[in-house]
C-alpha cells in the first residue's frame, strides 16, 4: 500500500510515496523551501504543490513541527502566530481536497523509527530527539506513542525554550563548532535524563547523520544512538500514521 507522507519543517517541506508494509520510500523525496513568512496559507500552498508533483489522489500523512491535538495546532512554535488553534487537517483538506492525518513531526519520526527502524522491539521508555530548526521529541512506552512530548520547550536561562540555544539552527546561527554545540546539546540531554529518565534516546533529523562529530561530548549514562532512517523518518512515520487515524463520523 503506497501513501504520500509529507514532513513540514521550519526550513523545508518534503514529501515522498511510502510502502506501508515495509516502511520503504518508493520515490525520491521532493523538497520545497518553507515560505519565509511561515503562514498557514503559504505553507498549505507548498503542501499542495508537493501533492501535484506526485499527481497523488489518496490519503496523506503529514508531520507538523509543533504540538498537534486532534488535528489542531496548540502552539505556533517556530511558525507564524496565526497557526495557533488552527485546525491544520481541515486547512490542508480544504486546500487539496484530500484526506489528511496530521501529527507532531517528532512523533512521526519516532513512529517510523519504532515501527520500521532501530527502535523496533525496544521496551521501556524510549525518546526520539529530532535535531533540526528546533528540538523535537517523540516518546514511546513499550512501543506505544505518548503524543506531544515537547522536551525542546523546556525553559533555559534567558531563552524562552532550550531549543533556541541547543538546536541545529543555533549551531548554524552562531557558527559553533561541533565541540561547542555538542556540549550544549549534552546539557539538553542532561535535562531530559533528569526529568523523565528514559531507557534509550534515539537521535534523528539532519544533524544525526554527523553523530560521530559530536558523540564524544555526550556524557549522560542513558544510551544515545543515531536513527538509521534519519531525514526520511518524518516522511515515513507521517505516512504510516494514516493507518491509525480514527474514521470520521
Amino acid at each position: 500500500m503506497a501513501v504520500l507522507g509529507i514532513d513540514i519543517g521550519g526550513s523545508g517541506i518534503k514529501g515522498a510515496l511510502v510502502n506501508l508494509e515495509t516502511g520503504e520510500m518508493l520515490t525520491e523525496r521532493h523538497r520545497i523551501k518553507t515560505p519565509a513568512g511561515r503562514t498557514p496559507e503559504d505553507m498549505a500552498d507548498v503542501v499542495n504543490q508537493i501533492i501535484q508533483h506526485f499527481d497523488y489522489k489518496g490519503k496523506v500523512g503529514c508531520g507538523f513541527p509543533t504540538v498537534i491535538k486532534k488535528g489542531v495546532c496548540k502552539s505556533p512554535g517556530n511558525l507564524d502566530k496565526s497557526w495557533l488553534n488552527l485546525n491544520v487537517e481541515e486547512l490542508l483538506e480544504k486546500k487539496t481536497g484530500l484526506d489528511f492525518t496530521v501529527i507532531n513531526d517528532a512523533d512521526a519520526a519516532g513512529y517510523a523509527t519504532m515501527t520500521y527502524g532501530i527502535g523496533k522491539g525496544e521496551k521501556g521508555l524510549v525518546v526520539m530527539i529530532t535535531i533540526g530548526t528546533g528540538l523535537g521529541s517523540g516518546a514511546f512506552l513499550d512501543g506505544r506513542l505518548i503524543p506531544n512530548f515537547e522536551l525542546g520547550q523546556i525553559p533555559y536561562k534567558k531563552y524562552k525554550k532550550i531549543e533556541l540555544w541547543a538546536a541545529a539552527s543555533a549551531k548554524e546561527r552562531e557558527e559553533l563548532s561541533y565541540k561547542e554545540w555538542g556540549k550544549r546539546f549534552n546539557k539538553f540531554l542532561e535535562y531530559v535524563d533528569l526529568i523523565i529518565a528514559p531507557d534509550l534516546i534515539i537521535l534523528g533529523g539532519g544533524t544525526s547523520k554527523n553523530f560521530d562529530e559530536f558523540k564524544e561530548y555526550i556524557t549522560i549514562e542513558t544510551p544515545v544512538i543515531p536513527a538509521e532512517l534519519r531525514n526520511q523518518a518524518g516522511i515515513i512515520g507521517a505516512a504510516a500514521a494514516t493507518l491509525h487515524k480514527a474514521p470520521k463520523v
